[in-house]
């Protein structure tokens, strides 16, 4: 009777080293079509409001003042004759609804902004000087994060291009992440190029 040998033990790992990765490739964010330069695609609740412009917080204000004042011109050209305490409830409902209207509607006409959606000119300079400091202190494009590659990943897809949805239901990105749907290189190169041309400034 012929020797009868287990088979050979054969390392997965080894004979398949794609099993033992656990990384999976970058696939580059999809971007939405703009008539104007994409800032970025995901960006902080920070730096939309720090990106807003004046007539943004006008025209968040007219609009969060528009329904309280409406309730008001509407008591007085046909009184509800209900009680104060009604009264003052729903004028404090409409206000509530007023200032969270308004809110939505400044922060829509800032992110659309870094969207590419409307003009954008200013906050593209805007972007260029804060990213190209960055660089040039050595500092992380984005800020630093405490979360994983992978966990900032998936709160890059649950908020990416969540402004065109800020009517519908309001999400917000509070995370720094690297996912931002640009080629951040072109940070680099300016950088680059204005710390050549301080040194040769400081030569001469």
């Amino acid at each position: 009777m012929a020797d009868q040998h287990p088979p050979k033990v054969v390392s997965t790992v080894e004979s398949y080293p794609e099993i033992g990765q656990t990384g999976r490739p970058y696939v580059p964010s999809r971007t939405l079509a703009s008539d104007y330069p994409l800032i970025d695609s995901d960006p902080h609740f920070k730096r939309v409001i720090g990106y807003a412009r004046s007539s943004d917080y006008a025209a968040g204000a007219a609009f969060g003042a528009a329904g309280p004042a409406l309730m008001m011109f509407w008591e007085r050209i046909s009184p509800t004759e209900m009680s104060r305490a009604s009264r003052n409830s729903i004028m404090r409902l409409s206000g509530f609804l007023g200032l969270a209207s308004g809110f939505f509607l400044f922060y829509s006409r800032s992110v659309n902004r870094f969207y590419g959606f409307s003009e954008n000119r200013r906050e593209v300079d805007m972007d260029m000087r804060e990213m190209t400091d960055r660089v040039k202190r050595g500092e992380p494009l984005y800020g630093v994060s405490s979360m994983t590659e992978y966990m900032q990943g998936v709160a890059s897809r649950q908020s990416r291009y969540a402004g065109t949805f800020m009517h519908v239901f309001p999400w917000f990105n509070f995370v720094n992440h690297e996912q931002h749907g640009v080629d951040t290189a072109k940070y680099y190169r300016n950088a680059e190029r204005e710390l050549e041309a301080e040194k040769n400034g400081g030569k001469s």
